[in-house]
């Protein structure tokens, strides 16, 4: 079963498709998520009302346009460039995430997203 969601961040629209891991369950469960965008790098993450363990996948080397929980913050992270900490050009995690989805376009424009943004997560469709 596919499940797309929009996250509206800012003036930022994108879609993402969800994948079948129980992290992705749980945060299906918790739509619509609204919060306030925290901007690291290019990654922007906020807190979302999911309480998960690490999952026994879970890594810290992830790919541009990457969803992923953070259970240290239980936090909701779109990851669509370099962080503070990554090795070379590609994103990566603070610490290990669940990765449980991606973005299905363009990430580009989510380096506009300021610190603070109003971030709203539902359903597609």
């Amino acid at each position: 079963m596919s499940r797309s969601i929009t996250i509206a961040a800012g003036d930022v629209t994108v879609t993402a498709e969800l994948d079948e891991s129980p992290t992705a369950h749980a945060v299906w469960d918790a739509l619509p998520i609204d919060a306030a965008a925290n901007v690291w790098g290019d990654e922007i993450y906020f807190e979302i009302p999911v309480d998960l363990q690490q999952a026994p996948d879970a890594r810290e080397e992830v790919e541009v346009g990457t969803l992923a929980y953070w259970p240290m913050g239980s936090a909701f992270c779109i990851f669509f460039g370099p962080t503070p900490v990554s090795r070379g050009g590609g994103p990566r995690a603070y610490s290990p995430v669940n990765v449980f989805g991606s973005i299905t376009g363009d990430t580009a424009p989510l380096r506009g997203v300021p610190q603070g943004a109003r971030v709203l997560v539902t359903a597609a469709g």
